[in-house]
């Protein structure tokens, strides 16, 4: 008996959306890409004669659709990965909304890890910088672990030009896609230590817990920060929260500790002011990025008031 297309197909819905983010940087985008990619299955399913699994067509699919997309958009980077130098005492705080900007990804802490590692943010972030076909092979190839020949048939490619793409993404990415992700289990203490001294606005804690070469960076603003001395003047001149001004709601994005920021208003209402995204390593904070896009929150399971 043929199975109908919600049974077979629904169960990759969730992975495809991760498939999709990491080749357009745009949560987005990609859950309009996974839209459009059932919708072309849906209209296909029965002229599909099971040449292959469910699975690798609606991937095929949806690799294709996304190449599709990336021909009309650019790279969506980081403020840190614009090429620009950190930010200084005399560089205004100005938003550039023409930038499209890479986006978070709401990850569930029970996702398994293939997913936590691939859609870190700073593997998102780097896969930007290279060209589409280049991108949708080192993620086939690496993420879903297809063979070279999958991988060629997947995008009409011959499995010389598959592997000569991949040793020429790799050559460009080095050695981040082998980095570990630190659960944020393990580093439990340190966020605690962490919400604590930013809800009080306890500077000198703050930096404590940075590491020497911290980046701290705030799409849309292009400006970014390297370092705790840059930081503690960000904070104390540029940041808006007073002490015990501020709540801090986790969740996790990327595969990484993240939390919603909640500034208290004039009617004493703590409302939404960013998403933070930690990155750890070596027991410090390595990397914040801090969102100012509140349509987010509900995309991260954040309530519109803390």
């Amino acid at each position: 008996m043929t199975v109908d297309f919600e049974t077979a197909a629904d169960p990759f819905r969730r992975e495809l959306l991760a498939h999709c983010y990491r080749m357009l940087g745009s949560l987005h985008d990609a859950e309009d890409l996974v839209q459009e990619t059932y919708l072309r299955a849906w209209k296909a399913y029965d002229g599909f004669e099971g040449r292959s699994s469910v699975r690798t067509w609606l991937y095929r699919i949806a690799t294709n659709a996304c190449l599709t997309a990336l021909d009309s958009r650019g790279r969506r980077p980081l403020p840190s990965g614009l090429g620009t130098s950190g930010a200084t005492e005399d560089d205004p705080l100005t938003r550039d909304h023409e930038v499209p900007w890479l986006e978070p990804f709401p990850t569930d802490p029970a996702a398994i890890v293939v997913e936590r590692e691939s859609t870190r943010l700073a593997f998102v972030a780097a896969l930007q910088h290279l060209p589409p076909r280049q991108r949708a092979v080192l993620v086939l190839r690496d993420v879903l672990r297809l063979s070279a020949a999958e991988t060629a048939g997947e995008l009409g490619m011959t499995v010389a030009a598959v592997n000569s793409a991949l040793q020429r993404a790799h050559a460009r990415l080095g050695d981040l896609s082998e980095e570990e992700v630190v659960e944020p289990a393990d580093a439990k203490p340190l966020l605690d230590r962490w919400v604590k001294a930013f809800e009080a606005k306890d500077i000198p804690a703050i930096i404590g817990m940075l590491a020497e070469d911290v980046v701290w960076e705030m799409p849309p603003f292009p400006q970014w920060y390297h370092g705790g001395e840059m930081v503690a003047w960000h904070l104390t001149h540029q940041c808006p929260a007073v002490p015990h001004g501020a709540r801090m709601i986790a969740t996790e994005a990327n595969g990484q500790p993240a939390y919603g920021l909640y500034l208290r208003a004039e009617d004493g209402v703590f409302r939404p002011f960013n998403l933070q995204v930690l990155e750890i390593g070596d027991g410090r904070i390595t990397r914040v990025s801090s969102f100012f896009d509140l349509s987010l929150f509900p995309r991260f399971g954040l309530p519109s008031t803390a």
